[in-house]
């Protein structure tokens, strides 16, 4: 027996949603979403809710780190559903001040005496023995064991803290881990065709909503506190849409004009794709492509809402190039699909499906896609290769070895093109941004040119 879906109970709710990421891979937002919209939670408790899916998520790894030192079993012999319990408990216990510890010991129990009765004794011993030794938990050594004792604290897999600590070292990466466990930003970009930067602040303070300009992208926006997006002044509007910061650069050092012919080669769900369109001034041709033409009508709908009429869709697997129009675009944005570890704070799910042999799959799949798409760019054109995803072997490795077997191309020098966004570039130029030194996703570009 699971717990019911659409349920008034927001520990219920997101019991359900739990299972079902861990019994079919769905993705949290789409769960969570389809709950927030179909369910039956008011008030505060769709905060809650979503507090747990997402608290649960990106604090696995402690939250595991722990009960295995509670239960006398492996976690792995648990039932999926009694797990999901004992987390639930544990997470509000931990870092839910808000929430006494009778109440989150009484309504774990009374979940579990609802969904599977048996297990509401083990629950209850369990998250009472945590209460009793939480001051005598333990984490492995920081100087001996310095990997899995960050992975423990901030609840990220062995191996993917391995990969930040050849990366960025010891002290950085304790940076990152925590940065990387804790909630994002709630980031827009104003849309420039409709409005200004200044002039959205000054609806979102005129309606009392907390905001402030970001630092890089000069239509950023950073908005403070947790909001229903569609409810924002503004939205509906199309004086703005949602996109991280480290996002809104990609379109920015593209560098589009007015006029030009561009393609974003892989454009769902279209934020990028409309920031370009908002760049060109809504003059030129924009073709929009993805392999997943179901994604296809929110680019249309995101581009209507804005006020954008010169994007057009196509469905397309960029690793066919077969049917793909040869040297017939000035420049190219290619976000390829990948590991997404950039933005593990959003998608917290991901990290505990991913294993290092995805990342030299993704890697291979990249640099082919990297060969058709720069295939399609003019004599002179540029392609702007970004991933969401801090390994190297996406990134830096794709866009090196590419060139290194083709003359035909060079990597551009993105100090010398944008210097007024220097620290934020590596020291081969290409640009990087990591959520614990500047607040927005984890993000990599290039800049690559086809020689006339």
């Amino acid at each position: 027996m699971s717990a019911p879906a659409n349920s008034s109970n927001p520990r219920q709710a997101a019991c359900s949603v739990l299972l079902r990421i861990r019994k079919d891979g769905s993705f949290a937002d789409h769960l969570m979403d389809r709950e927030l919209t179909e369910g039956k939670l008011s008030g505060p408790d769709r905060s809650l809710f979503a507090e747990l899916v997402f608290g649960v998520l990106r604090r696995q790894g402690t939250l595991d780190h722990i009960l295995t030192g509670l239960v006398t079993q492996p976690l792995g012999r648990l039932e999926p559903q009694v797990l999901v319990f004992l987390r639930l408990g544990l997470y509000q216990l931990m870092y839910l001040d808000r929430i006494p510890e009778s109440a989150a010991v009484n309504e774990s129990v009374n979940l579990a005496k609802q969904a599977l009765p048996r297990a509401s004794a083990l629950v209850n011993a369990v998250l009472r023995n945590y209460l009793r030794h939480k001051d005598t938990i333990t984490y492995p050594d920081p100087i001996t064991a310095p990997a899995a004792s960050a992975a423990a604290r901030h609840s990220h897999p062995l191996w993917l803290v391995k990969l930040w600590f050849s990366q960025l070292g010891e002290q950085e990466t304790e940076l990152l881990a925590e940065a990387s466990s804790s909630q994002p930003p709630l980031t827009v970009r104003a849309n420039t065709l409709l409005t200004t930067r200044d002039g959205l602040l000054q609806l979102l303070s005129t309606n009392g909503i907390a905001a402030s300009a970001c630092c890089f992208s000069p239509c950023g926006i950073r908005i403070e506190g947790r909001h229903h997006i569609p409810g924002l002044p503004g939205f509906r509007d199309g004086l703005f849409v949602v996109q991280d910061e480290s996002s809104q650069m990609a379109a920015i050092l593209l560098n589009p004009q007015p006029g030009e012919r561009i393609l974003d080669a892989c454009a769902a769900p279209g934020g990028k794709s409309t920031h370009l369109a908002q760049l060109m001034e809504n003059r030129g041709e924009l073709l929009a492509m993805d392999i997943a033409g179901s994604k296809l009508p929110l680019i249309q709908e995101s581009a209507r809402r804005l006020g954008i009429s010169i994007i057009q869709t196509r469905a397309a697997d960029l690793l066919r190039s077969g049917h793909l129009p040869a040297a017939s675009f000035d420049r190219i944005l290619l976000d390829a699909p990948c590991s997404g570890l950039g933005v593990i704070r959003r998608n917290p799910e991901a990290k505990w499906r991913l294993a290092p042999s995805d990342i030299t799959r993704l890697a291979s799949a990249q640099a082919a896609m990297l060969g058709n798409a720069l295939r399609m760019l003019k004599p002179g054109g540029v392609l702007l290769y970004s991933t969401c995803s801090t390994s190297r072997e996406e990134n830096e490795t794709v866009v090196h070895d590419f060139v290194s077997r083709n003359g035909n191309y060079v990597i551009e020098n993105l100090n010398d093109l944008f210097p007024q966004y220097g620290e934020l570039f590596t020291p081969d130029a290409m640009f990087r941004a990591w959520p614990h030194r500047y607040g927005m996703d984890g993000f990599f570009a290039a800049r690559i040119r086809r020689k006339g």
